[in-house]
């Protein structure tokens, strides 16, 4: 059933891309990705609204006296009546959002949009709250119309809702889009006359994903930064397991952290026995974007996932201008832009940020003014509470290298006890990059805690460069498999760990005086070695004059061909 569900996803992916595609002829990609993850966000909304509403209309109706909802029909004189006092509850927002599922007004809702698309302009399409008659002026109003209403009713997304009219795209090609859009089932869908296990809200939200990505690749490089692969989002998400708490990224992008930490605590949920919508109350989003385009997708692709967040009051730098100044978060999760060399301002140069303050000692770290990438770790360790941890992936550049001070950050850095964990990754992971890339997990406690053992003076090192597989000509991925693998050594090495644990060419934990010998280098190359070979019981010796002889004989036996054909081609010549 895996296999065909994802078969149905790649088609549907396929399907929507091409008619999204389609607006090319008329926008760039900065723009017509504004139009398509619109219209998605107002088809996922409300298909998520619709699924609770015919819950709710079920719920209403059913004798169980273990049920709230329940309506009986006595207490009405006639049908007509109690049709209508179930009409007047399905409006009631609380029903809505106690099930984290947006509230869509009226005039938003996708199905009644599909059915006046086609009206003449001019048409009384409904009436107001204020009892007027509203009429259609064009295909992109009635669709603004239904942002300015879903923000009214949203004052999260104020502003966020970039409106359509603004693009003068031709109507019939956005009718074409909204169509297209319609005709895929996405309650209850079949594929091949199976019916699948997916809702609504997992077909839209995998179609969101694999948009922002496509948007990435169209875009080349600044499509990227809002864009990190799913599987390494699901990694570190995997590896630092956020199950409540407080979640920062300052450099969220579109948000895809807080997404992958929202599913993961959906998918242990069963595991660890919990309620997964309870669970969800316990974490609390704070992300932070200066791109104002991918600060309004993030804020999108939260209401969509009903996850409550707080994204600043706008779009800003994080250096320059931090939305969350007094937050201190348990974990502290980004994929920062790789060697941002244009982040220097004067007015950091004695920031607090750089001053870092661990088990009793302080050591003034200032990063080097050309590369951000240590910059962005320190921004994250300021903003850690004292038990979180953080991931941040980064370039590889930053394990090893000296330029400037780059070194001696690290040496404290690890001095001070504060790394845990070094993954090195494959390459030709990044829409947007070729450079190889790690990630960095540290964390200000290391103590017995949690069922943790005490892993003070201790940082495990995962060589991952031979993982994954190539998902087409020139992007590799991670199975879901080599996710589980890195992600147990981790947690493993976290409760119980010796010697023994340590695999040659993948892990090693090492101790501070071992990383001290390699001069505070973290590559984790350096630590695990290389993976042993199999023992096939023939000594080196007896192999080594074996295969010695062996190649005597293939030399032979090529010296003699090249003199038949230089035999044969001297014949032709005559």
């Amino acid at each position: 059933m895996i296999d065909i569900e994802q078969e149905f996803l790649k088609d549907l992916d396929n399907q929507l891309w091409r008619a999204a595609d389609k607006l090319r002829s008329n926008l760039d990609a900065a723009n017509y990705k504004h139009v398509v993850l619109g219209l998605i966000f107002l088809k996922y909304v409300s298909d998520a609204f619709e699924e609770r509403q015919q819950e709710l209309t079920e719920l209403f109706q059913k004798d169980d006296d273990d049920n709230i909802y329940y309506l009986p029909r006595d207490d009405y004189d006639s049908d007509e009546a109690y049709q209508q006092a179930i009409a007047d509850e399905l409006e009631i927002v609380d029903y809505y959002t106690e099930k984290n599922v947006f509230w869509v007004p009226k005039t938003a809702r996708w199905n009644d949009l599909r059915n006046v698309i086609t009206l003449p302009a001019g048409s009384v399409i409904w009436q107001n709250e204020k009892g007027e008659e509203v009429k259609l002026r064009s295909v992109s109003w009635l669709i603004d119309n239904a942002f300015d209403d879903i923000e009214k009713d949203n004052p999260k997304l104020k502003g966020i809702l970039n409106r359509i009219s603004q693009y003068q795209l031709d109507a019939d090609k956005l009718i074409e889009l909204v169509n297209e859009f319609s005709r895929t089932s996405f309650s209850n869908p079949e594929y091949n006359g199976e019916k699948l296990n997916l809702k609504s809200k997992d077909i839209l939200g995998h179609v969101y994903e694999y948009f922002l990505g496509q948007f990435a690749l169209a875009e080349g490089k600044q499509g990227g930064q809002y864009y990190t692969p799913k599987s390494i989002v699901t990694l570190i998400v995997e590896m630092l397991e956020p199950y409540k708490g407080r979640v920062y990224d300052p450099a969220m992008g579109s948000g895809g952290f807080f997404v992958s930490s929202d599913k993961f605590i959906e998918k242990h949920a069963n595991v660890k026995h919990y309620n997964a919508s309870e669970q969800k109350k316990q974490i609390s989003v704070y992300g932070q974007e200066s791109n104002p385009t991918t600060w309004k997708l993030a804020a999108m692709n939260m209401v969509i996932r009903g996850i409550d967040f707080n994204f600043g009051k706008k779009n800003a730098d994080s250096f320059l201008d931090d939305q969350h100044p007094d937050l201190r978060a348990d974990f502290v999760m980004t994929n920062p832009p790789f060697n941002m060399k244009d982040w220097w301002n004067e007015k950091l140069a004695d920031d607090a940020r750089w001053t870092v303050n661990h088990n009793g000692e302080k050591r003034v770290l200032t990063p080097p003014t050309g590369n951000a990438n240590f910059a962005w770790m320190l921004h994250m360790l300021y903003h850690l509470a004292p038990t979180g941890s953080m991931a941040l992936l980064l370039a590889n550049g930053s394990m090893s290298s000296n330029t400037n001070n780059e070194g001696d950050i690290r040496r404290a850095l690890v001095e001070l006890d504060l790394v845990e964990c070094m993954v090195a990754l494959p390459g030709q992971l990044f829409t947007n990059t070729q450079i190889p890339a790690c990630i960095w997990f540290l964390t200000k406690d290391k103590s017995v805690k949690n069922g943790k053992r005490d892993r003070q003076g201790q940082v495990l090192f995962i060589d991952a460069r031979n993982m994954g597989y190539m998902k087409d000509r020139v992007l590799r991925d991670f199975t879901d498999e080599d996710i589980q693998q890195i992600a147990n050594i981790f947690h493993n090495w976290q409760q119980e760990w010796s010697e023994e644990n340590n695999q040659a060419g993948f892990s090693f934990s090492a101790d501070l005086a071992t990383i001290q010998k390699h001069d505070f280098v973290l590559t984790p190359g350096r630590y695990v070695g290389t993976e042993a070979e199999e023992d096939d019981g023939e000594s080196f010796e007896v192999k080594m004059t074996r295969l010695t002889q062996e190649l005597e004989v293939q030399f032979a036996k090529s010296a003699k061909l090249e003199q038949m054909i230089r035999e044969n081609l001297k014949g032709l010549g005559r």
